[in-house]
């Protein structure tokens, strides 16, 4: 999706579906390429617009070289009459032998914008004819090279002031980025130009100022190198940065509506996250209230599929009411956990149900036989934006009869008007026991007609033509979908959810590694792309929550091995945290680093946490040390803007927070075993690593033998344990002590 909002490097924005927010001190500067484009004169050249170009697309009457590409978006490009390569040393040499500049179009599957200018400009024959005249025409995936995502976004956002996709970045054949925007419309007005008229007045600015073009790409790429350079401070890792920067998240916080800021909103998983933990250390109420203001809020609203569970990727207003229809694989790994922590935290069943149709969901609709997640879903269908979500009354009352209908209408507010373009999005505007007093129906009553309506709904809607599902794997996003099953396996005791985190470790380590080397991306039985430091942070973090679910020793093995790789291949020598590629990656403009959590955790962030628990699994102080030079070198970000480090602020609370080392010596299997462990995963207590098994598995357990044959529990902080418990009571009463 493509927004244009207000933009500071040193501001908090959102950029199409992802939050960006640059923290370092980076002037924006003064660029000579947008100036030498205002001084020639824009064409009035607007080519005429022949009919849709699907017919031929249908018949392949193009065919480029995308077509042997695994990715779904590169190959919905495959037959357009543009001639399109995919990121790779063919285009390369050839701009660089041609000395053509590169037009490079990115964006992703699920992407509604990305889709419409395909259908106007891509599809269209004329502009295709100029695209090809004049540049190599490079398409790539963000999802599979998030790296070239990275750097030319951060330029985008440098010197338009704004970002989003489709990207389009101009580059001379070097790969330096000269001019840049995201969706161009094929006919201008209103003062902006078509892509047509950027295509020609850039061509004509290449040819006769290329120099000046140069010297102007030269100067963005010394600002690029700019970002990786982090603020020194002197300040120690104390307590007192998690209290400031919980009143420097809610400051921004939406007393009516839930969430922070203004339209459009984006699920603040993250943030959330961290304000629960925040709530739990000082119990101050105004958090909680925040926290579940906005957890109500969302879950109520159109954002969240009432019918089939599962959240769209963000509400394009204020209320949560109308998403943007996509669905993606992170979003509902993170919400799922949020909403499960909600669940545990203060006892609600109604945090469960939605973390559970959430996790249903995706086990449905987004799971691949061979055990691996799949990324996202289309927001349109049938040619339409939300077309497979959204209802008349008319077909309501048709599916449920006069009597039912009617209640269900007025309950998720279903209008003859609608609330979208003409039919309605279901969203539930009063909470189920104030409907049930205003329409003076029993509360069984009501429960029972909106199950029996959901359920009449959910199979009519499986008639419908579904949305498009980009299903490739990639290895990241599977890594937080492990972790968020493995967790909710153990709090729910839900042995399906254990199971599918099982299937998906295995799968991920046999078809996504390779030598101990992890791949980016999955699909039709090829693993392709060097992994990101994000891939391996996500799995170690998931692989040692499926520790904590199975109790497998192999798991905390496999974390290690990953770990030492991460670590050698990623980490900046000189203690600045990991790099985004690794050190043997392909050279490009620029090797980014990224600390702030947008839409998904950072590598950094996730990496200084996971390495916190491995330390605490393992003993081994090496890993510790890495996760406190990332606090120390993040303090004066984390100070600044709190609401852009949420997941490193929740790690930087797990170290400061006395995590707890509880080991439980016993079978898991075993009934006296399993009660201990009820009382563990029954309560929230995120700042803790937990073991199980027998004395030589695992170093948590070493020298923790049963007390008398009995299952016996551990507490621990430091390393230093209390005297062992053998009930769940006493192990109750031992766990409340150490939390006050």
């Amino acid at each position: 999706m493509y927004f244009r909002p207000s933009f500071s490097l040193r501001k908090e924005s959102q950029a199409g579906s992802q939050k960006n927010v640059q923290t370092f001190n980076v002037e924006r500067p003064t660029f000579l390429l947008p100036v030498l484009i205002r001084d020639y004169r824009i064409p009035t050249f607007d080519p005429p617009f022949p009919g849709s170009y699907l017919d031929s697309m249908v018949n392949h009457k193009y065919t480029n070289a995308l077509v042997n590409e695994t990715s779904p978006y590169l190959l919905q490009h495959a037959h357009n009459p543009v001639e399109w390569y995919p990121w790779g040393e063919e285009a390369l040499s050839r701009a660089r032998e041609e000395d053509k500049p590169i037009l490079l179009s990115i964006g992703y599957s699920a992407c509604h914008w990305c889709h419409v200018m395909e259908r106007e400009s891509f599809e269209n024959e004329d502009i295709a004819k100029l695209m090809n005249a004049h540049f190599i025409n490079i398409k790539v995936d963000r999802e599979e090279r998030p790296d070239l995502d990275s750097i030319y976004m951060a330029v985008v956002q440098m010197v338009t002031g704004s970002g989003g996709w489709p990207m389009t970045v101009f580059l001379t054949p070097e790969q330096e980025p000269f001019f840049c925007g995201t969706y161009f419309p094929p006919v201008g007005g209103l003062g902006k130009p078509s892509f047509p008229q950027v295509i020609q007045s850039v061509v004509q600015a290449y040819r006769e100022k290329k120099q000046a073009l140069n010297d102007s790409a030269s100067s963005i790429v010394g600002e690029l190198q700019k970002l990786n350079r982090l603020p020194d401070s002197q300040d120690e890792l104390d307590p007192q940065i998690l209290a400031e920067a919980s009143s420097g998240i809610i400051s921004n916080y939406d007393a009516r509506n839930g969430g922070f800021g203004s339209a459009p909103k984006f699920p603040p998983s993250m943030a959330l996250s961290f304000l629960m933990r925040a709530y739990s250390r000082s119990r101050e109420e105004r958090l909680l209230e925040i926290v579940e203001n906005t957890l109500m809020h969302m879950a109520c609203g159109g954002m969240y599929d009432q019918v089939g569970g599962g959240f769209h990727r963000y509400s394009v207003d204020a209320q949560w009411l109308v998403p943007h229809f996509e669905k993606m694989l992170y979003d509902n790994a993170l919400l799922s956990r949020v909403y499960l922590d909600a669940c545990l935290l203060t006892g609600k069943v109604f945090y469960r149900r939605i973390a559970e149709d959430t996790l249903d969901y995706v086990l449905r609709e987004m799971a691949s036989p061979e055990g691996g997640f799949y990324s996202s879903q289309d927001a349109d269908s049938e040619g339409r934006e939300g077309a497979f979500f959204l209802w008349s009354r008319k077909e309501i009352q048709s599916l449920l009869g006069d009597g039912d209908a009617e209640i269900f209408c007025r309950y998720f507010d279903v209008t003859p008007e609608g609330n979208f373009e003409g039919e309605n999005i279901l969203n539930v505007p009063r909470p189920p026991h104030t409907f049930a007093d205003l329409e003076r129906i029993p509360g069984e009553r009501l429960e029972a007609i909106i199950r029996s309506g959901k359920n009449r709904l959910f199979n009519a809607r499986e008639h419908r033509i579904k949305p498009g599902r980009d299903d490739k794997i990639l290895t990241a996003w599977n890594g937080l979908m492990l972790r968020s099953f493995a967790e909710a396996a153990n709090a729910m005791g839900r042995e399906d959810y254990r199971e599918a985190a099982v299937r998906n470790a295995e799968f991920l380590l046999s078809r996504l590694r390779k030598n101990g080397r992890l791949f980016r991306s999955y699909k039709d039985g090829r693993a392709r792309f060097n992994a990101y430091l994000e891939d391996y942070a996500y799995l170690l973090d998931g692989l040692l929550s499926l520790y904590e679910a199975s109790f497998d020793p192999r798991w905390i093995t496999e974390a290690e091995s990953l770990a030492e790789r991460m670590v050698d291949n990623f980490w900046d020598r000189s203690g600045d945290g990991f790099y985004f590629t690794s050190e043997d990656h392909e050279s490009l403009i620029h090797r980014p680093k990224e600390f702030y959590d947008h839409a998904v955790p950072s590598g950094n962030s996730v990496s200084a946490h996971a390495l916190l628990k491995l330390w605490k699994f393992t003993g081994d102080d090496r890993w510790s040390s890495y996760s406190v030079s990332i606090f120390k070198r993040m303090i004066v970000p984390m100070r600044r803007h709190p609401g852009s480090f949420a997941h490193l602020l929740c790690a930087l609370d797990f170290y400061l927070g006395q995590p707890r080392e509880i080991a439980v010596a016993g079978s898991s299997g075993s009934p006296d075993t399993k009660a201990l462990l009820d009382e563990v995963f029954g309560v929230y207590m995120p700042n803790k690593v937990v073991a199980c098994g027998s004395n030589a598995e695992t170093f948590l357990l070493k020298d923790k033998p049963q007390v008398n044959g009995q299952a016996t529990a551990y507490v621990c902080e430091n390393f230093t344990c209390k005297a062992p418990v053998t009930t769940a009571e006493e192990l109750r009463q031992t766990l409340q002590s150490d939390l006050t």
